[in-house]
């Protein structure tokens, strides 16, 4: 069997595995957050942080909630990092850096887990369990929070209240999140990934030395880490670590994983609007995208330039031998489209066009399928923008599941867009036009314009993954994009939560022979349209000097 043939049976197995789950997980998830009962460990939850879950709030206080614990997240974890030196089972490593502790806590808590230092290498058990597998489970529960905030609105009417972000956020971890990273976790220790708390050890390698390694419990961080969308390993090579990922099932498993949820939500969102064929039009929209851009990496991959490309039957470098150019390929599309940053393979080994695919699918919004909750709700916003440009086609009110897209709501998604492109683009100019972050950069040219704009991209739209030539623990860079981060994550909630208020306000609007169907094929060819152009648009100019010049060149 052919390299590309493989690459190519393993998507379609993917593809099945995803179509399997996607009614049940669509179904149960609706269940979840439709549901006025509450679970015995759930009382005791609200019951120690003093809640009331059946209190319905509106935008302003679900926004409160959702700030308000964020905040307290990145406290907490900053400060057990700063203490880490005097915790058990700390492995002998010290406390972190203040800057280095700033960016951890901001980018766990914002779901990005982009990581400025070697996991093995710095944290022990206590701040890995307690502290960063903890943000894993609660950072992905306030995304899909948020998300269900913004399906409330287009499906409630003459009223601001959009349930409660304390009872949608344990909800989240106690159904979902837990359960099912228990279940992922038992199939990777059973594939041979490791669980346990073992302490610094040696082991011998092939060539007579000697290397140290320590342990961690790696199954069930891996687990929550790709089913949150998260994507911070404990070992610095992550997801292409023999302990975090052992062999070829395991990786097309934690693809799946990461996949899983943000796919499910388009049937959690037909479900909870009363419509299921508006579910699939936006699964139908993000899995084009996804697919398209699986083909498109596998064609830059295994394109043979040279002899050493053929040789190897496609760009071998920095891929893991048990992956395969295919899998990597799928993996590196995966995990950029969503908001896990989980890497299987060397993101700055990739060709030229295949770096470029992977950066543009994070400035696409990554919301084909999109993190856990953020992907369902970007995808959202950019079908509001779509409604609108075809209002403007043919000069009528936009209307979208029943309610009307006024100039404010069409203000809140403009907002929202504008966001990350800023964040990116004017931090990567800073990056670039300062002397001291151009230290950091270990190649020259549009490759080294490539890893700036990356690490940018990467916090900005909360992703985590990186071009890992650039050496970003600096206190520039700890200080910038855990900035990033904090902004690129939160100013789009203030935005979805005020569009979600303003549209339960409405009343609904009848259809009529001239309202636009947007459960058709039709509607779901502008959405991909809008999404491509807008993002195209956006980020062309710097892309062009990146990725797209060092491609050309090559």
């Amino acid at each position: 069997m052919g390299p590309v043939l493989a690459g190519v049976l393993q998507l379609l197995a993917l593809i099945g595995a995803l179509a399997l789950v996607y009614i049940p997980l669509g179904n149960y998830m609706a269940k979840v957050y439709s549901s006025d009962k509450h679970w015995r460990v759930e009382k005791w939850i609200y019951k120690g942080i003093g809640a009331n879950p059946d209190t319905e709030m509106r935008w302003t206080a679900y926004l409160r909630g959702v700030l308000a614990f964020s905040a307290a997240g990145v406290l907490f974890l900053y400060l057990l990092q700063r203490i880490q030196g005097v915790l058990p089972m700390s492995l002998g490593f010290k406390a972190i850096d203040a800057d280095q502790a700033f960016n951890t806590a901001a980018s766990f808590v914002t779901n990005t887990n982009w990581q400025s230092y070697y996991g093995e290498q710095a944290m022990g058990h206590v701040v890995q369990t307690a502290g960063l597998a903890v943000q894993n489970f609660v950072s992905a529960a306030v995304g899909i929070a948020v998300a269900v905030a913004l399906v409330r609105g287009f499906a409630r009417s003459r009223t601001g209240e959009l349930g409660n972000f304390w009872s949608d956020m344990v909800r989240g971890v106690t159904r979902i999140l837990l359960p099912g990273a228990f279940i992922a976790a038992i199939v990777l220790v059973a594939c041979g990934a490791i669980q346990n708390f073992a302490g610094i050890h040696e082991v011998g390698q092939f060539m007579g030395s000697h290397q140290q390694w320590n342990g961690g419990a790696v199954a069930s961080t891996e687990a929550i880490k790709e089913l949150g969308t998260n994507g911070g390993g404990i070992f610095n090579a992550n997801s292409a670590h023999p302990f975090e990922n052992p062999g070829p099932f395991t990786n097309l498993f934690e693809i799946f994983l990461l996949l899983v949820i943000p796919f499910a939500l388009t049937r959690t969102f037909g479900i909870m609007v009363g419509s299921v064929k508006q579910g699939y039009a936006i699964l139908a929209a993000m899995a084009s995208i996804w697919v398209g851009f699986v083909a498109l990496m596998m064609w830059t991959e295994f394109a043979h330039h040279g002899p050493a490309f053929q040789l190897a039957h496609g760009a071998m470098e920095g891929k893991e031998v048990r992956f395969g150019v295919g899998s990597s390929s799928i993996f590196a599309v995966s995990t950029t489209l969503t908001s896990t940053g989980a890497v299987d393979s060397f993101h700055s080994s990739f060709t030229g066009l295949g770096g470029g695919i992977t950066m543009l699918g994070m400035m696409l919004g990554e919301i084909a399928p999109g993190g856990t909750g953020s992907g369902l709700y970007g995808m959202l916003i950019m079908a509001v923008i779509a409604v609108f440009i075809a209002g403007l086609m043919v000069g009528r009110t936009p209307e979208y599941l029943g309610k009307k897209i006024g100039s404010r709501e069409i203000k809140l998604a403009a907002c929202y867009i504008l966001i990350t492109p800023a964040l990116v683009l004017i931090f990567t100019a800073f990056s670039m036009a300062l002397p001291t972050p151009g230290h950091s950069m270990t190649n020259s040219g549009a490759h080294g314009f490539s890893e700036i704009l990356y690490a940018y991209t990467s916090a900005s739209n909360n992703n985590g993954s990186a071009f890992a030539g650039l050496n970003a623990d600096t206190q520039w860079f700890n200080s910038t994009t855990g900035l990033a981060m904090l902004l690129g994550r939160f100013l789009p909630m203030v935005f979805v939560l005020a569009l979600a208020g303003s549209l339960a306000e409405q009343k609904p609007v009848p259809e009529t022979a001239g309202t636009l169907r947007t459960e058709k094929p039709l509607f779901t060819g502008l959405l991909v349209g809008a999404i491509l152009i807008i993002t195209g648009l956006t980020y062309f100019p710097a892309l062009a000097l990146g990725p797209l010049a060092e491609g050309l060149a090559s």
